[in-house]
This record gives C-alpha cells, structure tokens and sequence, in this order.
C-alpha cells in the first residue's frame, strides 16, 4: 500500500513529531493535520475538525482520499474515530474504540491484566455506592495507594497518597466532588509501587508487535517529582537503566504481547501504538498502566531517534503485516523539556508572547502544542503545555544540556518548566 496521502488526527506536540517525522522520512508524501497547531502548519495542510466527531474526520479522510490515518489523541480512539473511517474502507492506525478501552476504562484495563497474567499491582474499583469496599482496601493498603479516575482525565486523574486521609480525601473529590467529572464516577484504588517508570511503545498490527526505543516521562509540576501531576513536563529515550535490548524483548514478551494477545481473543484486536507504563520494582516489572496511543511528551523524543521510516511501519500494522521485534534505533539519547503557560495544570492563562524559537541551534526541534499566532503573525500561548525543546546527543547528559541550552533562549511570561529533566530516578523519587 502505497502512501501518498496521510490523515494525522490530534492537534499537540505528539501530532507535530509525528507530522515532522511522516516529513522527514517522506519528503513527498502529503499531510493533513485535523486540527493541528502552529508546529503543523508548515508541514503540510491544517483542517479545522473537532478529533471527538468520528463522522466529520472519516468524512474528511474519504473527501481528500487518504490513504492512512494516524490517530492521535485517546479521546479520538474512544470516540470511535478508527471504526468510522474502517467503515468507509480506509486504512487506520490506531485502535477502535472498543480496544481503546485499554485506556478509556482502567478497571476493564486492570481486568485483562488480571486475565492475561500481566504483572501489575493489586487493585480495587468501584463507584460510589461502593465506597465502604474501596476504604476497606485503602485500610488494608495504609493508606500507601494511588487513586485514579477509571475513564480519561487528560493525564491527571491520578493522585498519589501516603496516609488513610490523603486517600480518602481523594475518594471524596474523585467520586463526590467528581472532580475529573464523568472519568471520575468510578475509580480504581491500587496499591503505590516504587522503584523508576519506563514508558515502552509498541506497535500493532492485532496479533504482533513492533516494539521501539523506550522513554521515561517527568510527570509532576515541580522539580524532584513534586506537586500535581500534569499530562508530561519532558521525557528522556532511552532512559540509562533500560536501554537494553534484552529489556525491551522482556517487556513485549510479558506485557505487550499478551494484552495484543487478550484483546485480539476478545474479538477487538489492537491496532495502533499500544504504551505501557511500567515501574521497576524490586520485585520485577510492574505495569502501571496501558495508553491505547503514542505518549506525550514520549514521542517528542522517541521518533528522532527511529531509524527507519515511520510511515512505512504505521502502514504496515494497518494492513496487518508489521514486523514483529525491536525497531531499529540511532545511536545516543533524546531529551525534551516541556514549557508550560503560567497556571499549569490548573487555571492556564493564554496569550503571552512567545520569543527565541527562531533562535534555536541546527538539529535542535520545537515540537508545538498550546500555541497560536494572532492577526500579525505573533507567536502566542494558546494552551497548558505550550512547547517541548527536544535535542539529541551521544548520552542523555549531552542532550540534557543541550536542551536546557536552547530553552533558555525561549521566554514567554509566566513559563514554566523544570530542571530537572534528565536526572537519574531512584526508587519513585528522582535525585
């Protein structure tokens, strides 16, 4: 199948990688972006199109006679934007939203885990109605346990608590305040593992997998993993304590593989890039969580360094032919540091003036995300995580300074970023 003609669905910095990637592989392949951001405009072609109305995108990918869509952001994939344009016969990478409830439902999440034998941490659901079973397990945890809302909250439905009270404060925003709204009516309690996280992608064509380099991403707000959690303030690939190819083969082995393996027997095979969050306990390998697509700020540093051509490997799970094993990858290390609005991830304040992108050295890329340029062409935030400065370098200390060198060319009011990225993690807690 060849590729003339790509749907890129989402509008934030993992849809710029991935059309700057689809541009650097294929110089001559056309792109579309529905709705993209700034970052996208000069790669290809902006379509306003909300990425939750299946109809409209699957209408839009027949009217410009796509020949693959990629599938961006989780509402997307829930919203069943991969079953109505499968409907109209055209190639999609990404998952129905049947499988995506590997992502949209935790607890259906947790069930297959549970099923399949993947490793991951105990765990209890439930609604409100349930809520003298779900303290009962948070009693018998001491209170050492991580609530999260079961359906998606933009990667902040997750609160992490060390006492009974922190615990059953957070039951009581999650199910009574319904503080993450309707993701939040049912949680699911699991116990808090410690040990580094890993994020390991792989793509799927339904029944193998095609894994690639792995990435660490910095979730909280502050620097030392503190304060809230936000959707990723920067990530690393690969990071030093698993870069092995043994360790990725491990983990498709007794992850990846038996979740495809699960679903596909459930009769809604995965197609797309299933993410797996993983901790590094002293027990083993635990898994945290699955995202039924590419991460963010993940992919900003995952994609430059793949080392072959993206598109070709997308098409390839789409028409259910990928190859199975560990894709190839450059040598050295990505790092990216993620620059937030002021007020992120709470109230975002919007339309500060954005300077020094220009400025950047040669190699060095600005992955967009919540920006705009108003009616003079000024460059202005426009969103929580406004942009992502990504450098390589032979080792991930030499792309740390090199990131951190080019970031402090940028400046808007109010930025935000940490600076830590990069910083070995030990045991949960980064030193």
């Amino acid at each position: 199948m060849g590729i003339g003609r790509v749907l890129i669905v989402g509008s934030g910095g993992r849809e710029h990688a991935l059309a700057w990637t689809c541009r650097r592989d294929s110089p001559d392949v056309s792109i579309i972006v529905a709705p993209g951001n700034t970052g996208t405009a000069p790669l290809g072609q902006n379509v306003a199109v909300d990425v939750t109305d299946a109809a409209a995108v699957a209408r839009l990918a027949s009217e410009r006679e796509i020949d693959l869509v990629i599938i961006g952001p989780d509402a997307a994939a829930a919203a069943g934007v991969a079953d109505a344009c499968l409907a109209l016969g055209i190639p999609v990478f990404g998952p129905t939203a049947a499988a995506a409830r590997i992502e949209s439902s935790k607890t259906f999440a947790k069930q297959v885990m549970d099923a399949a034998g993947i490793p991951t941490a105990r765990w209890c659901a439930g609604e409100a109605d349930d809520r003298s079973r779900l303290s009962a397990f948070v009693a018998e945890l001491g209170g050492a346990c991580v609530v999260k809302a079961d359906g998606l909250a933009l990667g902040k439905g997750v609160v992490v608590c060390g006492t009974v009270e922190e615990a059953e404060r957070a039951l009581d925003d999650c199910l009574g305040e319904l503080r993450f709204g309707d993701a939040g009516r049912q949680v699911v309690v699991e116990e808090l593992l410690t040990g580094a996280e890993v994020s390991v992608f792989g793509l799927s064509d339904g029944r193998n997998v095609r894994t690639l380099v792995p990435a660490r991403d910095y979730k909280r707000i502050f620097d030392g993993d503190h304060g809230a959690n936000t959707g990723g303030m920067g990530a690393i690939a690969p990071p030093p304590d698993a870069r092995s190819r043994g360790f990725l083969e491990d983990a498709s082995r007794s992850v990846l593989e038996p979740c495809i393996e699960a679903l596909r027997e459930q009769g809604n095979p995965f197609v797309g890039c299933l993410y797996a969050g993983l901790m590094l306990t002293p027990d083993g390998v635990r898994v945290l969580e699955f995202n039924a697509r590419f991460g963010d700020p993940e992919t900003q540093v995952v994609l430059p360094l793949l080392d072959e051509p993206l598109l070709e490997v997308l098409a390839a799970c789409a028409r259910g032919e990928v190859g199975a094993g560990v894709a190839p990858a450059a040598g050295g290390a990505a790092v990216g540091v993620v620059a937030a609005a002021a007020g992120y991830p709470g109230d975002v304040r919007r339309g500060d003036v954005i300077t020094g992108i220009d400025t950047l050295d040669d190699g060095v890329l600005c992955f967009e995300a919540g920006t705009t340029r108003d009616g003079d062409g000024v460059l202005r935030t426009a969103g929580g995580r406004v942009l992502c400065i990504t450098a390589t370098g032979a080792d991930v200390e030499a792309a740390r300074a090199r990131a951190y060198g080019n970031l402090a060319r940028v400046h808007f009011e109010g930025m935000q970023s940490r600076t830590d990225i990069g910083r070995p993690v030990t045991a949960g807690v980064l030193s």
